[in-house]
């Protein structure tokens, strides 16, 4: 029968492996290029300035310790911020319902995953090797992430919202196709 003190050590050496698998897969993947992001940001019309934020944004939390959940919810706050100023400027008697409204209509799940799914944004996100990148929870998290991200990398929501109202049609999400029509994609 091993000694308890063998069975800690065991225990402590076999999480070190593991942070430093984690730490060596975080750094790899960061110094890595993504040309596919080249193109989302041709999509979406904003140059990152730190791509690795973009690259973050990109990142589900079964992935990377670094990882979109904060930046998603910077997102979500932003697009919520985003209806509601819209709404209140085209309508100073909306009510706290029509803004409740608007709200749910831009951020529903159906709208997040429609808008994710129209930038292809589950070809880009990274996930661990048995995560689903399609899943709708995964997809809209990075969609609300790339928005966080934007923010940050602009020092403010004001970029985020720019392109929020470029990749939905005044809350109603486009498809790729549809931006393509438009020429908002720019070619390649």
């Amino acid at each position: 029968m091993p000694m308890p003190g063998l069975q800690f050590l065991s225990l402590c050496v076999s999480a070190l492996v593991f942070l430093a698998l984690q730490v060596s897969t975080a750094v790899s993947n960061s110094s890595a290029t993504y040309p596919d992001f080249e193109t989302l940001q041709k999509q979406i019309e904003y140059q990152f300035h730190s791509v690795d934020l973009l690259r973050q944004a990109m990142t589900h939390p079964s992935y990377s310790i670094e990882n979109n959940h904060a930046l998603s919810l910077l997102g979500l706050h932003a697009i919520e911020s985003a209806a509601a100023l819209r709404l209140l400027s085209t309508d100073r008697v909306a009510t706290a319902a029509d803004v409740e409204a608007q709200i749910k209509k831009i951020t529903s799940k159906d709208a997040c995953v429609s808008g994710a799914k129209g930038l292809l944004l589950e070809k880009l996100v990274r996930v661990a090797p048995g995560t689903n990148a399609t899943l709708p929870t995964v997809v809209c998290t990075a969609y609300r992430a790339m928005f966080g991200a934007i923010a940050v990398d602009a020092g403010g929501v004001d970029a985020a919202v720019k392109v929020l109202w470029k990749v939905t049609d005044g809350g109603f999400v486009l498809g790729s196709a549809e931006r393509l029509r438009r020429g908002a994609i720019v070619s390649m």
